[in-house]
């Protein structure tokens, strides 16, 4: 095993310590094959066979979450539109686990509450502002993120914020559309 590999299975380690299911990507990229969705797992005994010499993915229907992706680039500050949204109400963004992604953004893992069908949303489609993107259960096979471990053009996704995945806050749950997706 190389040092590579080591980092990804540590990370996938911990990320799946955090109750997130984990998928193989391509080594270097961000889509993954079909199926993926059934490839979701959260036994780290199956990570060296899956994981050896490939990235890693979040499933977000298998770990029952949602999460958010929070974009610096292309002019756009997810992180600032976040907290000006959530200081505008008069609530804190909660600590949870939080991925740092090679444009240094942001994914925020949050605990779906049961029965949970927010889909996924890009492209300032989400009542949360520009610059967050959603991920989510949805109603089929849910969204996914890259998850730490990762290299996408030698940079990587890295743990953050190694604290237990908190449940996802009323107040961003109220802004998110949770009709049914057909395409999640």
């Amino acid at each position: 095993m190389n040092v590579l590999d080591g980092q990804v299975l540590a990370a996938a380690r911990t990320t799946i310590d955090r109750g997130l299911a984990v998928f193989s990507l391509p080594l270097g990229g961000r889509i993954p094959e079909p199926g993926w969705q059934l490839k979701a797992t959260l036994l780290p005994e199956r990570l060296p066979g899956l994981l050896t010499g490939r990235g890693v993915g979040i499933g977000c229907r298998a770990s029952g979450a949602v999460a958010l992706d929070l974009d610096v680039h292309e002019g756009q500050d997810g992180p600032g539109v976040l907290a000006a949204l959530a200081d505008r109400l008069g609530v804190a963004v909660p600590e949870t686990f939080t991925v740092a992604t090679p444009s240094g953004g942001r994914h925020l893992y949050f605990r779906a509450p049961m029965g949970c069908t927010i889909g996924s949303m890009s492209g300032g489609r989400t009542r949360l502002g520009p610059g967050i993107d959603v991920r989510g259960p949805g109603n089929r096979s849910g969204g996914y993120l890259v998850g730490p471990g990762s290299v996408i053009a030698g940079r990587p996704y890295r743990i953050l914020l190694d604290v237990p995945v908190a449940p996802l806050p009323t107040w961003i749950a109220d802004r998110l559309d949770s009709r049914p997706d057909p395409s999640t």
